[in-house]
C-alpha cells in the first residue's frame, strides 16, 4: 500500500474517538442507532478505534431489569444491528453490554470490526460499595471459565485478558477494561501495558459528584503515565436514570500522562472526542526507559495470561490526512503564559541551585565570566546573579570581563557595559586585539600583514585569546569560569573546540535550548528577580541579532556573520533537536510534526512576549534546514560533546553530555538519516 507523507498514519499516529451517547434505559434499538450514528461519524473522520460507555445499548441504569429477557435480547439485536453497519467502517469499535454466557450474566466490552466480533472483555471488579451494586446483577469475568463464546452466530474470544492487535498497524495493539477495573491499586491495563498494549481503552460509567471529573482526569493521567500508553475514557451521560444520580457524559484520552482531548460534560446531545496519538513515541519511551522490560519480566506470570486477536483495519495512508493535534512550534517552551512562567522559573532555579552547589563544594566565592551583549552570556551573567544573592555574597564577586575583538560592533559592546552595571557586578573591559595580533603574527597570518583574511584561524584566535584570558583571572582571583554555551550550539557544534563556547569551568547554559534562553531573559526582565532596576537592555539584548563577531561587519555597522544564515534558524533547529534527540524519529516524521506545526497556524512566542512569531516555513525550508541539523549533528560535531564541562540537565529534553543523555561515537555517519529525508517531498 502506497503511503503519503500529509497522511498521519504513515507517521504511525493513529485517530482514536470517545462517544457519549444519549441514551434511552432499557431501549437497545434506539441506543444501538445512536452508536451507529456516532460510529459513522468517526469513520468518516478517520478514526482508527471510538469507544463508547459500559453497557452502553441498555443504559447502565436498568438495575434489576438487567435479568429480564426481553431487555436482554433486545440488546443481542442491536448488537446485531451495529455488526451489519461496521462492514463499510475501516475501524475498531468498542460497545457496552450484557451478556449471557455459561448461565452468568456479565458486564461486557464488545470489540467488533470489519463486519465481525473480534472478541468480548468482561469487566473484572464489580463495585458494590456506596451508589453501585455490580455485583447484584453481574459475575466477575476474573472467574469466568470459558475462553471462547457463541455470538450471534460466531465462534468469539472471551475474557478479561484480550488484546486486539491491528494486523497493519502493528503498533496499535488495545486492550479494553470498564470502568472500576482503573480504580483498583494494579488495573488490569497493568498487565495488558506490559503485555504489549500500546492503547488502553475504558467503558465507563462513573456518575458525577462535585468533584469526581477531576479525580477521573488525574486517574486517566496517572495510569497513561505509568503505563507509558494512551488511555481513552468514556463515561454515560444523557438518558441515564436520575433516580439518585446524575450522568456528566465525561470523556478524556490521555498519553503517557498527557491530557490530548476532553469531551465537554452535561451536554443534551451526543457528542464524539477526537484526538491523534502517537504510537511510535509510546514505543520509543517504552524501549527508552529499561525498566518497562523489567517489569514485564516481573510480572511475566501475569503478562503471560494475555491472548492476542488480530484483524486487518486497510486504513487507506493513499489520500492526505493531516495531524489533528496540537505541536508546539517552541517544545522547549510552553505556548501558555502560566506554564511558561513556571517553566521559566524552575529552569532558572535549577540553574541558581546547581551552582551555588558547585561553588559552596569547591570552596570558591568568585566566578569569572565573559559578557558579550548577546543572548547566551546575558542569561549565565543572570544566574550568577542570583547566585550570589543565594549565598549571601556581593554581586562584586562576579568578575565580568566584556573582551572586544576585531568584529565586536558598538551596540553589543554598550550593552555588556549597560548590563554588568544593571547587574552590579565588578565589570572590566580587555582589549583582546593586541594579544590576538600578536598570535596572529607568530603564525605568519595575512591579517597580521594587513591583509584582510577573514579565515577560521582568525576567527578562533579571537576566541582562544578570550578563553584564555578567562582562565587565567580565574587563577589569579580564585575563581570559578562560567560557560555560557547553550544546548542547542553543542547540538549543532557551533563552537569552537576547547575554547570560547566550547570551554569553562562549570557550564550553567549546556542544557537550555536557545529559544528558551530568549524567553529567560524576558523572564527575568519582567519578573523583576535580580532586581527592579531598568531592564530595557535585556530587551535591547533580546532584540539584537545573534552573531559570533569574529569578522567585522559592513560598512553601515551590520554583523557580516548571521549566524542563523550559516546553521538555520534556530526555532525550527530546536525543533528538530527536541525530536531526534528526545525521541528519535525519522527526518520523515520530524518534517512532518514541524510542517504540521509551522504550515498555516500561528502559534508560540519568539522571542518577545506577547508578539506572535509571523514566521512561516513552507516544506522546501524544513527540509533544508532539517538536512543542516542532520549533517552537523550526526557527523561533524560528536567530538566536541565528548569532553564536554559539567553542567546541569534542565528538562527532559535532554541534554548532550556523555555523562548523562547522550553518548555517541565521534566518527558516526549521517548517511541514513540524509537519506531518508530524501524520501521528504518540497512541497505540500
Amino acid at each position: 500500500m502506497a503511503s503519503n507523507f500529509f497522511n498521519l498514519y504513515t507517521h504511525d499516529f493513529a485517530r482514536v474517538a470517545v462517544a457519549a451517547p444519549v441514551c434511552r434505559i432499557a431501549d437497545p434499538a434506539y441506543n444501538a442507532e445512536q452508536t451507529i450514528l456516532l460510529a459513522e461519524q468517526a469513520a468518516a473522520q478517520g478514526a482508527a478505534l471510538v469507544a463508547f460507555p459500559e453497557l452502553g445499548l441498555s443504559a447502565y441504569t436498568c438495575d434489576d431489569l438487567f435479568h429480564q429477557r426481553a431487555l436482554l435480547d433486545g440488546v443481542l439485536d442491536g448488537l446485531a444491528a451495529i455488526l451489519d453497519a461496521s462492514t463499510d467502517w475501516k475501524m475498531a469499535v468498542v460497545v457496552g453490554a450484557p451478556l449471557r454466557v455459561e448461565h452468568q450474566l456479565y458486564n461486557c466490552a464488545v470489540v467488533i470490526a470489519n463486519g465481525q466480533i473480534q472478541g468480548v472483555v468482561p469487566k473484572s471488579y464489580l463495585p458494590n460499595y456506596g451508589e453501585f451494586y455490580d455485583a447484584r446483577q453481574f459475575s466477575s469475568g476474573d472467574y469466568a471459565v470459558a475462553t471462547e463464546i457463541d455470538l450471534l452466530g460466531e465462534r468469539v474470544q472471551f475474557g478479561s485478558g484480550l488484546l486486539f492487535e491491528v494486523a497493519d498497524m502493528p503498533l496499535f495493539k488495545f486492550h479494553v477494561e470498564i470502568c472500576e477495573d482503573v480504580w483498583v491499586p494494579i488495573p488490569p491495563s497493568s498487565f495488558a501495558a506490559l503485555a504489549g498494549a500500546t492503547v488502553l481503552v475504558n467503558l465507563s460509567a462513573s456518575n458525577a459528584l462535585v468533584g469526581k471529573a477531576g479525580y477521573r482526569n488525574q486517574l486517566v493521567s496517572q495510569q497513561s503515565a505509568r503505563c507509558i500508553a494512551a488511555y481513552l475514557y468514556t463515561s454515560a451521560g444523557g438518558g441515564e436514570s436520575s433516580t439518585d444520580l446524575a450522568w456528566d457524559g465525561q470523556g478524556v484520552i490521555c498519553e503517557n500522562g498527557e491530557l490530548l482531548a476532553e469531551a465537554k460534560r452535561f451536554t443534551d446531545e451526543s457528542n464524539l472526542t477526537f484526538a491523534d496519538i502517537d504510537l511510535e513515541r509510546l514505543s520509543r519511551e517504552r524501549m527508552r526507559m529499561n525498566t518497562f522490560a523489567q517489569s514485564v519480566q516481573r510480572h511475566a506470570g501475569e503478562v503471560g495470561k494475555f491472548r492476542t486477536v488480530f484483524f486487518p483495519l486497510e486504513i487507506g495512508r493513499e489520500q492526505p490526512m493531516a495531524l489533528k493535534r496540537c505541536v508546539e512550534r517552541f517544545p522547549y517552551v510552553p505556548a501558555d503564559a502560566r506554564r511558561r512562567d513556571d517553566r521559566c522559573n524552575e529552569v532558572y532555579n535549577i540553574q541558581v541551585q546547581a551552582l551555588a552547589q558547585r561553588l559552596t563544594t569547591s570552596g570558591l566565592k568568585k566566578v569569572v565570566i565573559g559578557v558579550s551583549g548577546g543572548l547566551d552570556s546575558t542569561h549565565a551573567l543572570l544566574v550568577c546573579a542570583r547566585v550570589m544573592d543565594k549565598l549571601k555574597l556581593p554581586r562584586t564577586n562576579i568578575l565580568a570581563y566584556t573582551m572586544p575583538g576585531f568584529a565586536t560592533s558598538e551596540r553589543t559592546l554598550k550593552q555588556a557595559h549597560a548590563l554588568m552595571k544593571l547587574v552590579g557586578c565588578s565589570a572590566q573591559e580587555i582589549d583582546i586585539r593586541p594579544s590576538c595580533i600578536q598570535m596572529l603574527k607568530d603564525l605568519n597570518h595575512p591579517y597580521a600583514e594587513g591583509q584582510a583574511q577573514y579565515d577560521i584561524t582568525f576567527e578562533n584566535v579571537q576566541a582562544g585569546e578570550r578563553t584564555n584570558h578567562l582562565f587565567r583571572l580565574a587563577n589569579h582571583h580564585g575563581g570559578l569560569v562560567i560557560g555560557t554555551g547553550d544546548l542547542s550550539e553543542l547540538a549543532l557544534g557551533w563552537c569552537t573546540y576547547g575554547v570560547g563556547d566550547h570551554m569553562s569551568h562549570y557550564n550553567v547554559n549546556a542544557s537550555v535550548p536557545k529559544t528558551l534562553i530568549s524567553h529567560l531573559v524576558r523572564w527575568v526582565a519582567e519578573s523583576g528577580v535580580i532586581g527592579r532596576n531598568d531592564a530595557q537592555v535585556l530587551l535591547d539584548i533580546l532584540g539584537t541579532e545573534i552573531s559570533p563577531e569574529l569578522v567585522p561587519g559592513t560598512a553601515d555597522g551590520q554583523p557580516e556573520q548571521r549566524t542563523e544564515s550559516t546553521i538555520g534558524p534556530y526555532e525550527l533547529q530546536d525543533f528538530n533537536l527536541y525530536y531526534v534527540l528526545r525521541f528519535g524519529f525519522n527526518p520523515s516524521k520530524v518534517a512532518f510534526l514541524s510542517h504540521t506545526a509551522w504550515k498555516d497556524r500561528e502559534q508560540g512566542r519568539w522571542p518577545d512576549g506577547d508578539h506572535v512569531t509571523r514566521n512561516q516555513y513552507d516544506l522546501a525550508a524544513i527540509k533544508k534546514n532539517l538536512g543542516i541539523f542532520l549533517d552537523r549533528f550526526f557527523r561533524t560535531s560528536q567530538f566536541k560533546r565528548s569532553c564536554v564541562p559539567n553542567a546541569p540537565k534542565v528538562g527532559s529534553g535532554g541534554s548532550l553530555s556523555p555523562r548523562g543523555d547522550w553518548r555517541a561515537p565521534s566518527d558516526a555517519q549521517s548517511v541514513v538519516w540524509l537519506e531518508e529525508l530524501r524520501s521528504i517531498p518540497v512541497q505540500a
